[in-house]
């Protein structure tokens, strides 16, 4: 993403950086909870 529109925060970080590699780094907390969930609804029945 070497665009010239990247913004970034006062001491630097590019945030189009950071939210790439969130994308990148899987499962979030509430996605890990949610299937957690429903995986125990399922065998609860």
């Amino acid at each position: 993403m070497n665009n010239k529109t990247n913004k970034y925060t006062v001491v630097g970080t590019d945030i189009e950086e950071v939210k790439r590699l969130n994308r990148e780094s899987g499962l979030s907390y509430n996605e890990v909870k949610e299937l957690l969930a429903k995986r125990s609804d399922n065998r609860s029945k």
